[in-house]
């Protein structure tokens, strides 16, 4: 059977190319099942979750009976009261067991005698805890998608008896292990429920054990998906090379690892840049999936903005660390921080809060400057300064600074130092994007990121720039800021970079110069 990249439900081995998952199944064996947890699986929207647990379901079938169920099965009726719900989720377990012909026997009958007129959630667990006691095996029980039903107060009076039974379970049998799915966290769930004057976290029902594995795709991983790949298709590809490009995009988010893949495979080679599928399996390639999949959206990106409507303070977090490099301590005792982490958006990065990932972080870049540009007249300004910094399809990035230089000097100039501490990189990005828009597209580069210095990486038709946003804080650091960006250079295997220096000395040279740094040249622009 032929294969493809997959970004739409779980991953299935036979017919799509997946990093293989026999490694996180026997940790998630060893170090939970088998012991008996109580635990969540809480990841971003397409973080390989389902797929995880329908693996999973295949991997514990031989010293387990798995009880799989989805509550996207159960209808928004199901949960219109306490009788409703325990009939629904009782009659859910039984065609589970016969369409999954799992070996019930006398377990079943124990279930199947459940369903009076007024039986709830009480006699259901009396039901339940019958049906694990005669069970041949332990029970284990997954619930995915456990958001779909945190809406509602009956599900957390479910988990309110589910809790009860499972600390109680040397006493009253029940499952031998409980896998809830989803993105909220346990302590999160009252978020969805309650009124915002009212929200808590919800600390009765956290008995989970910590889930600790690593969901990412590493490079290594990406690239054993890619060498199945090769072996059907062909190309020629550097699979190191791709492997370790794609991550330094995604860092190993998987619905993005294979958004790109699947970019590559099925869109480019149809493509006039590309032509080829050998040709689409380069570098270049890699740029431009993720210019081609920001551009069109996904739900993914899309449910992150709703995210970001919803909780103001977790894209200030987001602005702030974008255009200011601003360094924020990581604490999931901070709520923003917490949910933004939860949501897959926020990572820890040497103590400090870091966008999880360069493609969130250009997404959020443009979903920030439309905003900016419905009102800015920065933007503005560069759309019209555009057609003079393009000649032969090539960016000229030196007079882009020039201009820039002269343009800011007459605006904002008389700015005091804290507006232009804070404004200064975002009105350049804000200048720079229209130039740009269509042709090309720029990221920041996380790792050297501080409030003093970022680095601005612009790719414009195949030609890569490097351009460093600065703040003046005296002569010795800026010949370091020289020194750092020659390295830099140095790295992407450039001879030229240009740095934008924002200079509080009243006896500044405004204007653009040539430095040398060694064997490098740097196009200095002071405003």
């Amino acid at each position: 059977m032929k294969r493809r990249f997959n970004v739409t439900g779980s991953c299935i081995p036979m017919r799509h190319y997946m990093v293989r998952l026999d490694s996180r199944l026997k940790k998630i064996k060893d170090d939970f099942v088998d012991y008996g947890s109580y635990f969540v699986i809480n990841r971003g929207r397409q973080y390989g979750k389902t797929t995880t647990l329908r693996a999973l379901e295949e991997y514990l079938k031989d010293d387990y009976l798995v009880l799989s169920l989805d509550f996207q099965q159960l209808s928004t009726e199901d949960f219109a009261d306490e009788l409703t719900f325990s009939q629904a989720l009782a009659e859910m377990i039984i065609r589970e067991f016969n369409i999954m012909k799992l070996d019930g026997g006398e377990a079943l009958e124990a279930l199947k005698k459940f369903g009076g007129e007024k039986e709830g959630l009480k006699e259901l667990f009396i039901s339940l805890s019958g049906m694990c006691e005669k069970s041949p095996r332990p029970i284990v029980m997954m619930i995915d998608e456990v958001d779909s039903a945190s809406n509602n107060q009956v599900f957390i009076d479910f988990l309110a008896q589910l809790r009860s039974y499972y600390l109680n379970r040397d006493k009253m049998p029940i499952f031998h292990s409980v896998i809830l799915a989803g993105v909220y966290d346990i302590k999160n769930l009252k978020l969805k429920l309650r009124p915002e004057s009212e929200h808590q976290y919800n600390s009765p029902w956290n008995i989970a054990a910590k889930f600790n594995i690593d969901m990412n795709f590493s490079a290594a991983q990406i690239a054993s998906m890619l060498d199945e790949y090769e072996a059907d298709n062909r190309t020629g590809m550097d699979i190191q090379k791709i492997a370790e490009e794609i991550y330094q995009y995604t860092s190993g988010y998987p619905v993005l690892v294979s958004s790109i893949c699947k970019c590559i495979d099925e869109e480019l080679p149809y493509s006039g840049a590309f032509g080829t599928l050998s040709g689409a399996w380069i570098k270049e390639g890699v740029a431009a999936a993720v210019k081609q999949i920001l551009k069109e959206g996904t739900l993914l990106f899309e449910s992150m903005a709703k995210q970001l409507d919803a909780y103001p303070d977790l894209c200030k977090i987001a602005e702030d660390i974008i255009y200011c490099g601003k360094k924020i301590p990581f604490s999931l005792e901070e709520k923003s921080i917490s949910l933004g982490h939860m949501f897959g958006y926020l990572k820890e990065e040497n103590g400090h809060v870091a966008i999880a990932n360069r493609m969130f972080e250009m997404c959020l870049l443009n979903m920030f400057m439309a905003k900016e540009a419905i009102r800015s007249d920065v933007y503005a300004r560069g759309g019209s300064d555009r057609i003079g910094f393009i000649k032969d399809n090539r960016l000229n990035m030196e007079l882009v600074l020039k201009k820039f230089a002269e343009y800011f000097t007459e605006i904002y100039g008389q700015k005091d130092e804290g507006f232009i501490e804070k404004q200064g990189r975002k009105i350049f990005l804000i200048y720079l994007k229209p130039i740009i828009n269509g042709a090309g597209n720029y990221y920041i580069e996380a790792q050297t990121r501080d409030e003093r210095r970022t680095d601005v990486i612009v790719d414009y038709q195949g030609e890569q720039f490097i351009v460093e946003l600065k703040i003046w804080h005296g002569s010795e650091y800026n010949e370091r800021g020289e020194r750092q960006l020659a390295e830099y250079l140095d790295y992407y295997h450039k001879d030229k970079g240009y740095m934008l220096s924002f200079n509080f000395n009243k006896n500044k040279e405004v204007g653009v110069k040539e430095i040398k740094a060694g064997d490098k040249v740097i196009v200095e622009t002071v405003v």
